[in-house]
């Protein structure tokens, strides 16, 4: 069987170095591994849609954006398929089918569909299609008979959902959809990257975020800023890891060969830990050096940008050629579905001879 990846991101925003150590650098290596046939990067719109219906223009204006840090990234399109998911009208429709499979408490136990529902304070106003939008996932994924989604943590609740529901289809219509496979991150602190005030997730709103559009010095601000360690107040005191940002940082960006460059007091990070605890070392030399190390990793990111914004018109046909590749698949997947569930009626030369026989005697 072939090995074929999708993943993707809502269009709300720019994405941030929160979604670059989450997911989106896993993808760059994931594509350049030579592992996979088929890599397929959605831009989700339509999901983006299920919280923004009223604020179009937001998710309109930002499919250029994701699509401009995807690229700048790394994510190659002669390697990878990028596609906008709004124009793969197949979604829709085994979204529709694979709803008769889910029941609404089965929804509601979900553990992510409820962490979201609490997040955006929705309570009983809740969106039908955000409420479903673990179904339309599955669609999303089973479109493109993906066997490996990579996510975070938190997402699988999601992919179980999609297994659950890849199960109860070919019990009941024949084996028909691939499962998919979760791919965590490797890397501990790539699970969840807090915001630059401590808080447990970057969000636009509240203004902690760092994106990888952002210029240098406004990198450094944001780095200089950072919430670290509340009772570290001289120099000599000791110091806490645990819930200090800036070493959560470190430990997602931070590699050995950069501390001959930029902080050579030390050999690796585990080194600046142990200074840090015991005391003696200040917030100020170990946000000097996070900053230097975002600044390396993200220079090439903004300077790759840069020369794809000079072609906005060849970006959009990169994701016109992509949504139409994906289409294709997609179609392939929604024959195969209406074939199992039989309502295929035009395609169906047998159903067609069976009941002109029937009522011809």
């Amino acid at each position: 069987m072939e090995k074929i990846i999708l993943t993707g991101d809502r269009p709300t925003g720019r994405l941030h170095v929160g979604h670059y150590v989450g997911s989106l650098r896993r993808r760059v290596e994931l594509q350049n591994s030579g592992e996979y046939s088929k890599i397929f990067i959605m831009i989700a719109d339509a999901q983006a849609l299920t919280d923004n219906a009223e604020n179009p223009e937001k998710v309109r204006q930002n499919i250029i954006e994701v699509a401009l840090d995807y690229l700048s990234a790394g994510l190659d399109p002669q390697k990878s398929t990028i596609l906008i998911q709004s124009q793969i009208p197949e979604l829709c429709e085994l979204s529709f089918y694979y709803m008769n499979l889910v029941t609404v408490s089965r929804l509601q136990r979900n553990p992510t569909v409820k962490s979201e529902i609490q997040m955006r304070n929705f309570e009983a106003s809740i969106p039908v299609g955000f409420f479903t939008y673990p179904i339309s996932q599955a669609a999303d994924i089973t479109a493109f008979k993906a066997t490996t989604v990579p996510v975070g943590e938190d997402q699988m609740p999601m992919l179980e959902q999609t297994r659950e529901i890849v199960h109860k289809f070919n019990s009941v219509y024949g084996d028909t959809l691939v499962e998919p496979n979760i791919l965590l991150p490797d890397n501990k602190a790539c699970m969840r990257l807090p915001g630059t005030d401590g808080m447990a997730k970057m969000s636009k709103s509240l203004g902690n975020c760092i994106y990888l559009s952002d210029p240098e010095d406004e990198v450094k601000k944001k780095v200089m800023s950072m919430y670290t360690d509340p009772e570290h107040l001289q120099v000599s005191d000791p110091g806490h890891l645990e819930g200090n940002t800036v070493f959560t940082y470190l430990d997602a960006f931070s590699k050995d060969d950069m501390f001959a460059e930029y902080c050579p007091d030390y050999s690796c990070l585990d080194e600046m830990k142990e200074h840090y605890q015991r005391g003696g070392l200040g917030d100020v030399k170990v946000k000097k050096f996070l900053n230097n190390v975002l600044q390396e990793t993200l220079a090439p990111i903004r300077a790759s940008r840069a020369e794809w914004e000079k072609d906005i018109p060849g970006v959009y046909e990169i994701l016109k050629k992509g949504s139409e590749e994906a289409e294709k698949v997609a179609a392939e997947t929604l024959s195969d579905v209406k074939n199992a569930m039989k309502i295929n009626y035009f395609e169906d030369k047998a159903l067609i001879t069976e009941q002109s026989e029937r009522f011809s005697k």
